[in-house]
């Protein structure tokens, strides 16, 4: 059963993430400017949901991408996006502060 919420969610195992940031991932934060603004993860870009669309240029030539939110709802939304549109490489990194949390710890 976690095995398939994991997948609809389009979470990721910690160990891929904690990779994908040590190696230089281009993070973004798919939470709304307002939201970027109270906290952000350090290096992080903020592409709120609702323009990611617009933006795909940005994610173009990027070795691994991870998005990430409050919940890792959005993020979810951001990565089947991407995938959709020829992004195979996107990793869900769930909440900010998860992110965070690796950045600070590997920094």
């Amino acid at each position: 059963m976690f095995d398939f919420l994991k997948g609809l969610m389009g979470g990721t195992d910690n160990a891929e993430l904690v990779d994908a940031v040590k190696n230089g991932a281009f993070l973004v934060d798919v939470r709304t400017p307002q939201e970027f603004a109270a906290g952000h993860v350090k290096g992080s870009v903020n592409i709120p949901l609702d323009q990611v669309p617009q933006n795909l240029d940005k994610f173009k030539g990027k070795s691994k991408i991870v998005v990430f939110c409050r919940s890792g709802n959005r993020s979810g939304q951001a990565k089947a996006f991407l995938n959709q549109n020829g992004f195979t490489n996107v990793i869900n990194g769930g909440s900010w502060e998860d992110v965070a949390a690796i950045v600070n710890k590997n920094a």
